[in-house]
């Protein structure tokens, strides 16, 4: 009858045990090969065999983060609204963000497709799925979860290391930005900021712009709407009482021409504070953070100052 008090002496030393072995079936890296299968921010699985050497960018933003993280080899096609940073200019174009050509994607054969559940639409991410092209869809709608889009970004295309380093720098920036706001928090003026003219368009509290006024000390008028960007119409916007109008140039470029022509509609307290701002600043996550959300608060902070 055998012994089960003692275990039997094993002939072979143990096998050594690897990182990748400790971490859940989602992620598996070492320096010799790469093993990928995770949910992108809209819940779809995103399969990659290897490492993705091929990539191609449809959101603006993304693009100039990928760049940062110094994959301008591994970036393959970018949309026409890729203008950052300048090296963008040597990648093929592959269409706009609302209409990429689907054709020319495939024939570029990538790895790896960057989307964002916004700046495109569904129906071409879908298309480009049911051509075997793995998607990564990202959905940020506040700063903080922008920062982790950052993080899952880095994981997918394996530069960990550089999207941790600018998630940090971020997170810095806005703690920052936060401190030096001060008693303004608590002093806080309402904003009309419309993205779009012909009709007029704004945006509520579910979105990555909200966010970004509220960090900075304004409330958005149109915060509690039911649509994510309700039209609306400026006496509409005027019967919320905004203390100014904030006026981006992306994704609508409005410009001086424009706010000549506004003025005359609205009173005349609000126009005389009409603001041109960055489009950028107010709207491009990644990268663009560490710069822009400083130079928005140092414009707005003028803007504030000159309330008084």
């Amino acid at each position: 009858m055998p012994n089960f008090r003692h275990k039997p002496l094993r002939k072979d030393p143990p096998k050594p045990r690897f990182p990748w072995q400790d971490v859940p079936a989602r992620l598996y890296n070492c320096a010799t090969m790469a093993w990928l299968q995770v949910a992108d921010e809209l819940g779809f699985k995103v399969e990659l065999p290897h490492r993705p050497e091929r990539i191609v960018s449809l959101v603006p933003s993304w693009t100039e983060t990928l760049f940062a993280f110094g994959l301008k080899d591994r970036i393959v096609g970018v949309t026409r609204f890729c203008v950052e940073p300048p090296e963008t200019a040597a990648v093929p174009r592959i269409g706009g963000t609302k209409n990429p050509d689907i054709n020319a994607i495939a024939q570029l054969t990538p790895d790896l497709v960057i989307a964002n559940a916004e700046e495109n639409r569904r129906e071409d991410i879908e298309l480009l799925r049911s051509r075997g092209i793995a998607v990564f869809t990202t959905y940020p709608r506040k700063i903080a979860s922008a920062v982790e889009s950052i993080m899952k970004l880095g994981s997918v295309v394996q530069c960990e290391l550089q999207a941790n380093m600018m998630a940090r720098g971020i997170v810095r920036e806005v703690s920052a930005i936060e401190t030096e706001l001060g008693a303004w928090t608590k002093l806080r003026f309402r904003a009309f900021c419309p993205i779009w003219k012909n009709p007029w368009m704004s945006f509520n509290a579910d979105t990555y712009a909200h966010d970004v006024l509220r960090m900075l000390g304004f409330n958005n008028i149109f915060a509690s709407a039911g649509e994510r960007y309700p039209r609306t119409t400026i006496d509409e916007a005027i019967g919320l009482r905004p203390d100014f109008v904030l006026l981006p140039d992306e994704p609508y470029e409005f410009r001086a021409k424009d706010v000549d022509e506004l003025k005359p509609q609205l009173p005349p307290p609000l126009s005389r504070r009409v603001v041109l701002i960055n489009g950028r600043d107010l709207h491009w996550y990644g990268v663009h953070m560490l710069t822009g959300l400083r130079s928005l608060a140092r414009l707005l902070a003028r803007v504030r100052a000159s309330a008084l």
